[in-house]
């Protein structure tokens, strides 16, 4: 007998990955022998450290191998605090923090705790994929703010005011950002939260690529400014891209105690704890402090660096310098191509995967990661020249 299959209406409001798409057709390409070259990658090509490791290995020797507090086990959370008051100036007790099973989990959950049917939520384009899918599954309504290479893909504080409706609730900031690489500074982020206290509006700050910072660049945490744009903040971060740890999905979040309360209960009854070695290994990780970072940091500057000459080489792209994070977003309307007819013929005709802009809310770019090795890079480029010459 067939069943009439009747999906619950917000899955009908959400749209596949194609940034996952187009690295699975990649991966598939590669599986059936083909030399691929993957400028796809959202993750970095650094091994997790051994230290790392080897405190995972200990966990499961030792038989930490249960359920912990659905928010975190106590010695994690305190370093956390630490962490926070360290880096970020801000104070945040062990009860305001929630350890979950990524960052894309911690916004994902926040996301549910503040947002209500109908209400607006402020999102700059280009924008993380997966913003606008959390906000419509939510029930919310996306609102974009067009950014511009000109003031390197940041909005102001004059852009935001513009979006404001009685039905706005929430803005979404991301520094460094993916996909463009922006780092937003002091003022600018100053200027920003005097408008959403000013206005009321929460603010979810991610800071997932913090420790990926180029220049002398020095990043900076909104919520850091003054009590109150502290009481309107969640800060988000993990271990993800600061110590190359993305499956080991351990991410967390500083809120004011009322929002953590309600994402605890919101993950009590969904996920629970997250992965208890997971927890383990991401004590070592922040114990260590910023040494493999900073290490990896200095490689994605030189990446980034051979990638910026060779672009300036080839006529028909433009791009924007990246200032942290590992990505560059190309303008290829000069092509005549849309991004995803670009990166799906790059892909057929030269072997060569980046991400279509279409992702990020951009049909006339794309985006180019350099978490890969130097030789994969001059490879790709070379491939990438030669194919937009004959465009």
């Amino acid at each position: 007998m067939r069943i009439d299959t009747k999906l619950a209406e917000r899955t009908k409001k959400v749209k596949p990955s194609s940034t996952l798409a187009l690295t699975s057709k990649a991966k598939k390409l590669r599986s059936e022998g083909k030399d691929i070259v993957s400028f796809a990658a959202g993750e970095p090509d650094f091994d997790t450290p051994d230290f790392v490791k080897d405190a995972a290995i200990e966990a499961i020797k030792a038989g930490f191998t249960k359920y912990t507090p659905t928010t975190g086990t106590a010695e994690l959370k305190k370093l956390i605090s630490e962490k926070f008051k360290k880096d970020n100036s801000l104070d945040y007790s062990p009860s305001q923090i929630i350890v979950s099973c990524g960052a894309k989990h911690s916004i994902f959950n926040t996301l549910l705790a503040l947002v209500n049917k109908g209400d607006e939520v402020i999102i700059p384009s280009p924008y993380w994929v997966s913003y606008p899918e959390m906000v419509n599954l939510c029930e919310g309504i996306p609102r974009f703010i067009k950014t511009s290479p000109e003031n390197n893909f940041k909005i102001s504080a004059s852009d935001i005011e513009r979006y404001i409706s009685p039905k706005t609730k929430l803005l979404i900031l991301n520094s460094p950002s993916n996909p463009t690489g922006c780092v937003y500074n002091p003022e600018e982020l100053k200027k920003i939260s005097q408008l959403c206290v000013a206005k009321k509006i929460f603010v979810i700050s991610d800071e997932i690529y913090e420790k990926i910072i180029f220049d002398n660049l020095k990043h900076a945490s909104i919520a850091s400014f003054n009590k109150d744009i502290y009481e309107l903040t969640i800060t988000i971060n993990g271990l993800s891209k600061s110590h190359s740890m993305t499956g080991w999905r351990i991410g967390y979040l500083g809120a004011p105690q009322e929002i953590a309360d309600a994402i605890s209960k919101i993950q009590d009854h969904s996920t629970s704890n997250p992965a208890s070695i997971s927890q383990k290994a991401a004590f070592a990780a922040l114990s260590a402090g910023d040494s493999f970072s900073k290490q990896m940091a200095l490689e994605f500057q030189k990446r980034r660096d051979y990638i910026v000459d060779r672009l300036k080489g080839i006529k028909k792209i433009s791009f924007t310098l990246p200032q942290g994070a590992f990505y560059i977003f190309c303008n290829i309307s000069e092509t005549g191509l849309d991004s995803a007819t670009f990166a799906n013929r790059l892909l057929e005709e030269m072997s060569v995967a980046v991400i279509p802009g279409e992702a990020f809310g951009r049909k006339d770019y794309i985006r180019i990661s350099f978490a890969t090795n130097i030789e994969e890079i001059k490879k790709g480029m070379d491939r990438i020249e030669e194919w937009v010459k004959k465009l």
